[in-house]
Protein backbone atom coordinates (compact mmCIF):
# COMPACT_ATOMS: atom_id res chain seq x y z
CA UNK A 1 0.00 0.00 0.00
CA UNK A 2 1.17 3.51 -0.89
CA UNK A 3 -0.43 5.77 1.63
CA UNK A 4 -0.97 9.59 1.70
CA UNK A 5 -1.10 11.63 4.89
CA UNK A 6 -2.04 15.13 5.80
CA UNK A 7 0.50 16.17 8.59
CA UNK A 8 -0.11 19.76 8.47
CA UNK A 9 -2.02 19.93 12.35
CA UNK A 10 0.89 18.05 13.65
CA UNK A 11 3.36 20.80 12.74
CA UNK A 12 1.31 23.88 12.99
CA UNK A 13 -0.63 23.29 15.87
CA UNK A 14 0.31 22.72 19.70
CA UNK A 15 -2.88 20.87 21.20
CA UNK A 16 -5.96 19.60 20.51
CA UNK A 17 -6.02 18.02 16.90
CA UNK A 18 -2.30 19.10 16.48
CA UNK A 19 -1.76 16.41 19.41
CA UNK A 20 -3.78 13.88 17.85
CA UNK A 21 -1.96 13.97 14.41
CA UNK A 22 1.44 13.80 16.13
CA UNK A 23 0.41 10.73 18.24
CA UNK A 24 -1.04 8.77 15.91
CA UNK A 25 1.51 9.12 13.53
CA UNK A 26 4.62 8.12 15.97
CA UNK A 27 2.50 4.79 16.78
CA UNK A 28 1.68 4.27 13.27
CA UNK A 29 5.57 4.39 12.68
CA UNK A 30 6.68 2.43 15.55
CA UNK A 31 4.05 -0.65 14.58
CA UNK A 32 4.03 -0.25 10.75
CA UNK A 33 7.95 -0.81 8.89
CA UNK A 34 6.68 -2.04 5.55
CA UNK A 35 3.87 -0.01 4.34
CA UNK A 36 4.95 3.41 2.21
CA UNK A 37 3.70 6.47 3.55
CA UNK A 38 3.83 9.61 1.96
CA UNK A 39 3.53 12.73 4.49
CA UNK A 40 3.25 16.63 3.51
CA UNK A 41 2.49 19.64 5.71
CA UNK A 42 2.54 23.00 4.69
CA UNK A 43 3.99 25.68 6.88
CA UNK A 44 5.75 28.65 6.17
CA UNK A 45 6.63 29.44 9.92
CA UNK A 46 9.00 27.74 12.28
CA UNK A 47 7.20 23.82 12.02
CA UNK A 48 7.20 21.84 15.28
CA UNK A 49 9.29 18.42 15.17
CA UNK A 50 7.20 15.36 13.68
CA UNK A 51 7.30 12.20 15.73
CA UNK A 52 10.28 9.87 14.88
CA UNK A 53 9.71 8.19 11.40
CA UNK A 54 11.10 5.07 10.12
CA UNK A 55 12.42 4.76 6.62
CA UNK A 56 9.28 3.95 4.80
CA UNK A 57 7.33 7.37 5.10
CA UNK A 58 8.94 10.34 2.98
CA UNK A 59 8.06 13.37 4.08
CA UNK A 60 7.38 16.82 2.18
CA UNK A 61 7.98 19.80 3.62
CA UNK A 62 5.48 22.56 1.64
CA UNK A 63 7.25 26.03 1.81
CA UNK A 64 4.07 27.94 2.18
CA UNK A 65 1.06 28.45 4.91
CA UNK A 66 -1.43 26.12 4.49
CA UNK A 67 -4.30 28.77 4.33
CA UNK A 68 -2.89 28.34 0.52
CA UNK A 69 -3.92 24.76 0.42
CA UNK A 70 -7.31 25.73 1.53
CA UNK A 71 -8.21 28.78 -0.32
CA UNK A 72 -6.89 26.11 -3.34
CA UNK A 73 -8.94 22.88 -2.68
CA UNK A 74 -11.86 24.49 -0.33
CA UNK A 75 -12.58 28.32 -1.50
CA UNK A 76 -12.04 28.28 -5.36
CA UNK A 77 -11.89 24.53 -5.71
CA UNK A 78 -9.06 23.63 -8.33
CA UNK A 79 -9.31 20.45 -9.09
CA UNK A 80 -5.49 19.75 -8.44
CA UNK A 81 -5.32 16.13 -6.79
CA UNK A 82 -3.58 15.70 -3.90
CA UNK A 83 -1.31 13.43 -5.47
CA UNK A 84 0.30 16.70 -7.09
CA UNK A 85 2.42 17.01 -3.68
CA UNK A 86 2.33 13.22 -3.16
CA UNK A 87 2.64 11.56 -6.21
CA UNK A 88 0.76 8.30 -7.35
CA UNK A 89 -0.89 6.47 -3.56
CA UNK A 90 -3.73 4.09 -3.23
CA UNK A 91 -4.89 5.63 -0.03
CA UNK A 92 -5.20 9.26 0.86
CA UNK A 93 -5.72 10.01 4.90
CA UNK A 94 -6.76 13.11 6.35
CA UNK A 95 -7.21 13.66 10.02
CA UNK A 96 -8.18 16.98 10.10
CA UNK A 97 -11.83 17.31 9.17
CA UNK A 98 -11.68 17.97 5.47
CA UNK A 99 -10.36 16.56 2.05
CA UNK A 100 -8.84 17.99 -0.63
CA UNK A 101 -9.31 16.62 -4.60
CA UNK A 102 -8.03 13.46 -5.43
CA UNK A 103 -8.05 11.32 -8.63
CA UNK A 104 -10.73 9.15 -9.30
CA UNK A 105 -8.61 5.67 -8.20
CA UNK A 106 -7.81 6.65 -4.33
CA UNK A 107 -9.38 5.89 -1.61
CA UNK A 108 -9.98 8.48 0.82
CA UNK A 109 -10.43 8.42 4.63
CA UNK A 110 -11.33 11.09 6.67
CA UNK A 111 -11.19 12.00 10.61
CA UNK A 112 -13.83 13.86 11.98
CA UNK A 113 -13.12 15.11 15.87
CA UNK A 114 -16.44 16.69 16.76
CA UNK A 115 -19.11 18.87 14.91
CA UNK A 116 -19.55 21.38 17.74
CA UNK A 117 -19.79 24.11 14.89
CA UNK A 118 -23.13 22.19 14.32
CA UNK A 119 -24.16 21.68 17.57
CA UNK A 120 -23.19 24.88 19.10
CA UNK A 121 -22.59 27.37 16.27
CA UNK A 122 -22.36 30.01 18.65
CA UNK A 123 -19.43 29.10 20.21
CA UNK A 124 -17.31 29.48 16.47
CA UNK A 125 -15.93 32.63 15.18
CA UNK A 126 -18.29 33.62 12.35
CA UNK A 127 -15.22 33.19 9.57
CA UNK A 128 -14.47 29.68 10.94
CA UNK A 129 -18.37 28.77 11.31
CA UNK A 130 -18.55 29.05 7.41
CA UNK A 131 -15.97 27.29 6.32
CA UNK A 132 -16.74 24.36 8.45
CA UNK A 133 -19.89 24.39 7.26
CA UNK A 134 -19.45 24.61 3.99
CA UNK A 135 -16.51 22.35 3.87
CA UNK A 136 -16.92 19.59 6.25
CA UNK A 137 -20.47 18.26 4.84
CA UNK A 138 -18.88 18.30 1.20
CA UNK A 139 -15.72 16.37 2.99
CA UNK A 140 -18.21 13.90 4.77
CA UNK A 141 -20.05 12.51 1.62
CA UNK A 142 -17.34 12.56 -0.22
CA UNK A 143 -14.91 10.42 1.98
CA UNK A 144 -14.86 6.59 0.98
CA UNK A 145 -14.34 5.64 5.25
CA UNK A 146 -14.72 7.80 8.22
CA UNK A 147 -12.58 7.99 11.78
CA UNK A 148 -15.02 9.37 14.72
CA UNK A 149 -12.62 9.66 17.70
CA UNK A 150 -16.10 8.80 19.68
CA UNK A 151 -19.45 7.09 19.52
CA UNK A 152 -20.94 10.62 20.15
CA UNK A 153 -19.13 11.74 17.19
CA UNK A 154 -20.23 8.70 15.43
CA UNK A 155 -23.67 9.57 16.51
CA UNK A 156 -23.74 13.20 15.32
CA UNK A 157 -22.18 12.13 11.88
CA UNK A 158 -25.58 10.25 11.46
CA UNK A 159 -28.10 12.24 12.87
CA UNK A 160 -26.80 15.66 11.66
CA UNK A 161 -25.31 14.59 8.33
CA UNK A 162 -27.08 11.26 7.34
CA UNK A 163 -24.02 9.85 6.87
CA UNK A 164 -24.50 5.80 6.74
CA UNK A 165 -23.18 3.81 9.80
CA UNK A 166 -21.84 1.37 8.06
CA UNK A 167 -19.36 4.52 6.24
CA UNK A 168 -17.99 5.14 9.75
CA UNK A 169 -15.43 3.85 12.54
CA UNK A 170 -14.87 4.93 16.02
CA UNK A 171 -11.12 5.38 16.10
CA UNK A 172 -10.24 6.53 19.95
CA UNK A 173 -7.54 8.70 21.03
CA UNK A 174 -4.97 6.78 23.36
CA UNK A 175 -2.61 8.28 26.01
CA UNK A 176 0.96 9.32 25.67
CA UNK A 177 2.87 7.18 28.26
CA UNK A 178 5.19 10.51 29.42
CA UNK A 179 1.33 11.35 31.20
CA UNK A 180 2.62 9.71 34.75
CA UNK A 181 2.16 11.05 38.45
CA UNK A 182 5.24 13.02 39.34
CA UNK A 183 6.30 13.25 42.20
CA UNK A 184 9.52 14.94 42.52
CA UNK A 185 8.79 17.98 44.54
CA UNK A 186 11.71 20.15 42.73
CA UNK A 187 10.22 19.48 39.35
CA UNK A 188 6.82 20.40 41.01
CA UNK A 189 8.00 23.50 42.24
CA UNK A 190 9.75 24.52 38.93
CA UNK A 191 6.64 24.01 36.74
CA UNK A 192 4.96 26.24 39.18
CA UNK A 193 6.90 28.99 39.26
CA UNK A 194 7.59 28.75 35.16
CA UNK A 195 3.39 29.50 34.74
CA UNK A 196 3.32 32.14 37.85
CA UNK A 197 1.17 30.05 39.80
CA UNK A 198 3.07 29.72 43.42
CA UNK A 199 2.54 27.49 46.13
CA UNK A 200 -1.26 27.62 46.54
CA UNK A 201 -3.44 24.67 45.92
CA UNK A 202 -5.38 24.81 42.56
CA UNK A 203 -7.93 24.01 40.18
CA UNK A 204 -6.66 23.19 36.64
CA UNK A 205 -8.25 23.77 33.43
CA UNK A 206 -6.71 22.64 29.88
CA UNK A 207 -7.29 24.06 26.75
CA UNK A 208 -7.90 26.66 24.23
CA UNK A 209 -9.86 29.66 25.25
CA UNK A 210 -12.92 29.32 23.45
CA UNK A 211 -16.45 29.47 24.61
CA UNK A 212 -17.23 25.87 24.38
CA UNK A 213 -14.86 25.33 27.19
CA UNK A 214 -17.27 26.88 29.29
CA UNK A 215 -14.83 28.72 31.52
CA UNK A 216 -16.72 31.37 32.09
CA UNK A 217 -18.87 29.02 34.64
CA UNK A 218 -15.92 27.64 35.95
CA UNK A 219 -14.58 31.23 37.19
CA UNK A 220 -18.41 31.53 38.32
CA UNK A 221 -18.04 28.12 40.53
CA UNK A 222 -14.23 29.19 41.52
CA UNK A 223 -16.04 32.77 43.24
CA UNK A 224 -18.77 30.20 45.33
CA UNK A 225 -16.03 27.65 46.40
CA UNK A 226 -15.51 28.48 50.07
CA UNK A 227 -11.72 28.05 49.59
CA UNK A 228 -10.50 31.62 49.70
CA UNK A 229 -6.67 30.27 48.95
CA UNK A 230 -7.77 28.22 46.16
CA UNK A 231 -6.65 29.27 42.86
CA UNK A 232 -7.82 28.47 39.31
CA UNK A 233 -5.19 27.77 36.36
CA UNK A 234 -6.50 28.19 33.01
CA UNK A 235 -3.94 26.76 30.52
CA UNK A 236 -4.48 27.55 26.80
CA UNK A 237 -4.25 29.63 24.08
CA UNK A 238 -6.29 32.17 23.25
CA UNK A 239 -8.61 31.09 20.40
CA UNK A 240 -11.65 32.97 19.57
CA UNK A 241 -14.66 34.83 21.36
CA UNK A 242 -12.73 34.85 24.83
CA UNK A 243 -13.16 38.01 25.92
CA UNK A 244 -16.20 37.12 28.32
CA UNK A 245 -13.82 35.03 29.91
CA UNK A 246 -11.20 37.58 30.84
CA UNK A 247 -14.65 39.55 31.87
CA UNK A 248 -15.89 37.27 34.01
CA UNK A 249 -12.87 37.43 36.25
CA UNK A 250 -12.96 41.12 36.50
CA UNK A 251 -16.34 40.94 37.21
CA UNK A 252 -16.32 39.01 39.69
CA UNK A 253 -12.69 40.17 40.90
CA UNK A 254 -10.96 37.25 41.06
CA UNK A 255 -8.08 38.57 39.06
CA UNK A 256 -5.54 37.31 41.95
CA UNK A 257 -6.86 33.41 41.84
CA UNK A 258 -7.42 33.30 38.21
CA UNK A 259 -4.13 32.63 36.48
CA UNK A 260 -3.64 32.41 32.37
CA UNK A 261 -0.28 30.63 31.53
CA UNK A 262 -0.94 30.47 28.02
CA UNK A 263 -0.27 27.06 26.24
CA UNK A 264 1.52 24.82 27.98
CA UNK A 265 4.30 22.75 26.62
CA UNK A 266 3.63 18.86 26.36
CA UNK A 267 6.90 18.76 28.47
CA UNK A 268 5.15 20.68 31.45
CA UNK A 269 1.94 19.10 31.32
CA UNK A 270 2.24 16.13 33.34
CA UNK A 271 3.83 17.78 36.33
CA UNK A 272 1.20 20.47 35.51
CA UNK A 273 -1.32 17.95 36.34
CA UNK A 274 0.31 16.31 39.25
CA UNK A 275 0.93 19.57 40.86
CA UNK A 276 -3.07 20.50 40.69
CA UNK A 277 -5.45 19.45 43.70
CA UNK A 278 -8.22 18.83 40.98
CA UNK A 279 -8.69 18.96 37.09
CA UNK A 280 -11.86 20.49 36.10
CA UNK A 281 -13.14 19.89 32.23
CA UNK A 282 -16.31 21.14 32.35
CA UNK A 283 -16.99 21.42 28.52
CA UNK A 284 -20.05 22.52 26.67
CA UNK A 285 -19.23 19.50 24.13
CA UNK A 286 -16.74 17.59 22.70
CA UNK A 287 -15.70 14.93 20.41
CA UNK A 288 -13.08 13.29 22.86
CA UNK A 289 -11.39 15.09 25.51
CA UNK A 290 -8.27 13.80 26.17
CA UNK A 291 -7.91 16.15 29.25
CA UNK A 292 -9.82 14.35 31.17
CA UNK A 293 -7.66 10.68 30.52
CA UNK A 294 -4.16 12.53 30.88
CA UNK A 295 -5.26 13.93 34.31
CA UNK A 296 -5.80 10.43 35.18
CA UNK A 297 -2.97 9.00 34.65
CA UNK A 298 -0.98 11.78 36.33
CA UNK A 299 -2.99 11.02 39.49
CA UNK A 300 -5.52 13.79 39.82
CA UNK A 301 -9.42 13.77 40.25
CA UNK A 302 -11.22 14.60 37.66
CA UNK A 303 -14.38 16.65 37.41
CA UNK A 304 -16.04 17.07 34.01
CA UNK A 305 -19.52 17.15 32.49
CA UNK A 306 -22.59 15.03 31.26
CA UNK A 307 -22.64 16.46 27.51
CA UNK A 308 -21.20 14.66 24.20
CA UNK A 309 -18.75 12.21 24.65
CA UNK A 310 -17.49 13.17 28.39
CA UNK A 311 -19.21 10.47 30.03
CA UNK A 312 -17.98 7.56 27.42
CA UNK A 313 -14.62 9.09 28.11
CA UNK A 314 -14.64 9.06 31.69
CA UNK A 315 -16.62 6.06 32.36
CA UNK A 316 -16.90 5.97 36.38
CA UNK A 317 -13.73 7.70 37.58
CA UNK A 318 -14.42 10.86 37.35
CA UNK A 319 -17.23 13.46 38.80
CA UNK A 320 -19.63 14.14 35.99
CA UNK A 321 -21.83 17.55 36.11
CA UNK A 322 -24.27 19.34 34.20
CA UNK A 323 -22.16 21.95 32.03
CA UNK A 324 -24.61 24.57 32.48
CA UNK A 325 -25.35 24.37 36.42
CA UNK A 326 -22.76 26.48 37.89
CA UNK A 327 -24.01 25.18 41.86
CA UNK A 328 -23.51 21.43 41.13
CA UNK A 329 -20.15 22.26 39.45
CA UNK A 330 -19.53 24.16 42.71
CA UNK A 331 -20.33 21.28 44.91
CA UNK A 332 -18.65 18.20 42.52
CA UNK A 333 -15.16 20.75 42.96
CA UNK A 334 -15.99 21.10 46.98
CA UNK A 335 -16.15 16.83 47.12
CA UNK A 336 -12.82 16.42 44.76
CA UNK A 337 -11.01 19.36 46.71
CA UNK A 338 -11.54 17.96 50.10
CA UNK A 339 -12.93 14.66 50.45
CA UNK A 340 -10.04 12.11 50.61
CA UNK A 341 -11.92 9.13 50.27
CA UNK A 342 -13.57 9.93 47.30
CA UNK A 343 -10.53 11.67 45.80
CA UNK A 344 -8.32 8.40 46.96
CA UNK A 345 -11.26 6.08 44.66
CA UNK A 346 -11.28 8.63 41.70
CA UNK A 347 -7.26 8.29 41.35
CA UNK A 348 -7.84 4.66 41.58
CA UNK A 349 -10.63 4.77 39.14
CA UNK A 350 -8.78 6.66 36.76
CA UNK A 351 -5.84 4.53 36.29
CA UNK A 352 -7.62 1.62 35.38
CA UNK A 353 -10.15 3.84 32.78
CA UNK A 354 -6.44 5.06 30.91
CA UNK A 355 -5.25 1.36 30.57
CA UNK A 356 -8.30 1.58 28.13
CA UNK A 357 -7.43 3.44 25.58
CA UNK A 358 -4.24 3.36 23.81
CA UNK A 359 -2.15 4.55 20.94
CA UNK A 360 -0.77 1.19 19.96
CA UNK A 361 -4.18 0.27 20.01
CA UNK A 362 -5.54 2.83 17.69
CA UNK A 363 -2.80 2.08 15.18
CA UNK A 364 -2.89 -1.45 14.95
CA UNK A 365 -7.15 -1.00 14.20
CA UNK A 366 -6.22 2.08 11.72
CA UNK A 367 -3.95 -0.30 9.95
CA UNK A 368 -6.76 -2.56 9.51
CA UNK A 369 -9.23 -0.05 8.48
CA UNK A 370 -6.30 1.07 5.67
CA UNK A 371 -6.17 -2.40 4.58
CA UNK A 372 -9.85 -3.03 4.05
CA UNK A 373 -10.08 0.30 2.13
CA UNK A 374 -6.93 -1.14 -0.20
CA UNK A 375 -9.10 -4.02 -1.15
CA UNK A 376 -12.73 -2.60 -1.52
CA UNK A 377 -13.70 -2.37 -4.96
Amino acid sequence: MRIGFDATSAVQQGGGIGRYTRELLGAIAAADHQTQYRIFFASRDRPRPLPPLGPNFHVTSLPFHDIWLARLWHRVRAPLPVEWITGPIDIFHSPDFTLPPVRRSTRTLLTVHDLSFVRDPGSAAPGLLHYLSSVVPRSVARADHILAVSQATRADLIELYHTPPHKISVLYNGVNESFKPVANPARLQAVRAKYGIGPAPFILAVGTLQPRKNYARLIQALARLRHTDLKLVIAGGQGWLFDAIFAEVGRLGLSRRVIFPGFVADADLPALYSAARVVAYPSLYEGFGLTILEAMACGTPVVTSTASSMPEVAGDAALLVSPTDVEALEAALDKALTDENLRADLIAKGYGRVREFSWDESAKQLFGIYCNLSTAS
